[in-house]
């Protein structure tokens, strides 16, 4: 729970802060910029410092708190949010980014991501999706609903 509770309290500094002044602020306010920057940059290495422990956010295992917080800063460590990568300098929180590709790659999170998409490459999109035939129709792959 602590982690869900952590997760309430950032995240809108990650979203609402840095990614309205870096990437959608129609003037660039440099102080806000730098400020939530640093608050993003403070973040990643909490998250670091503690998957340098565990495997997961509550532990050795997958849980809420990892679902949670990974379309944050999964995606971020990923650099598909805000191309902000190299500004952040996301690659030096080494087992924020072994996290990140482990979430990323399960099987559960492919599929979840393919959900109402409307970019990217068009085997990466399904914009509705009513039930797990869906799915199976446009991966070939059929899954228990």
């Amino acid at each position: 729970m602590s982690w869900l509770f952590w997760l309430t309290g950032s995240a809108p500094y990650l979203g609402g802060g840095f990614g309205h002044f870096y990437h959608y602020a129609p003037v660039k306010i440099k102080y806000a910029v730098d400020r939530f920057a640093m608050e993003t940059k403070r973040q990643l290495d909490v998250l670091d410092h503690h998957l340098a422990d565990h495997t997961y956010l509550a532990g050795d295992e997958y849980s809420i708190a990892d679902i949670a917080t990974w379309p944050w800063y999964g995606v971020l460590a990923l650099g598909r949010i805000y191309d902000a990568g190299a500004f952040l300098d996301v690659q030096s929180y080494r087992h924020v980014k072994r996290w990140t590709l482990d979430i990323g790659s399960r099987e559960a999170v492919i599929r979840g991501r393919m959900i109402n998409r409307t970019s990217g490459e068009p085997e990466e999109q399904m914009e509705e999706r009513h039930g797990s035939g869906d799915y199976a129709g446009k991966t070939g792959v059929r899954i228990n609903s």
